[in-house]
């Protein structure tokens, strides 16, 4: 690596210094990385997508997802622990919204880049 910079750099010390600074911190590497995988699933998706239109009970996205408690349930948990939704509780129903409209900007981004597919 310090070959190749030697050849297209005057002074490769100083570049080599630059690329250390560019280089991303592990931690937000690692957030990146979690919110991606909760967003690489076809249930999780449709969750977001149901509930930009507002909050909704866990019972209402299982009509939605037509998929059973637990399905649901642990989608919610992945979404729930990637930040990209937040729960509120009132008696026995969980309510979900989404947590961010970073969330939202996310999805249409990804529709976006993929519509000339």
């Amino acid at each position: 690596t310090r070959q190749t910079l030697e050849r297209l750099y005057e002074n490769p010390e100083d570049r080599l210094t630059s690329l250390f600074e560019i280089a991303d911190d592990d931690e937000q590497v690692d957030t990146q990385v979690i919110v991606f995988k909760a967003l690489a699933n076809q249930y999780r998706v449709r969750i977001l997508n149901a509930l930009r239109d507002g909050e909704m009970c866990a019972c209402e996205l299982q009509v939605v997802l037509d998929a059973p408690q637990s399905t649901v349930a642990s989608h919610l948990r992945e979404l729930n622990d990637a930040g990209l939704v937040k729960k509120r509780r009132q008696g026995k129903w969980t309510y979900y919204r989404i947590g961010d409209t970073a969330a939202i900007q996310l999805l249409d981004m990804a529709a976006a880049l993929g519509g000339d597919r």
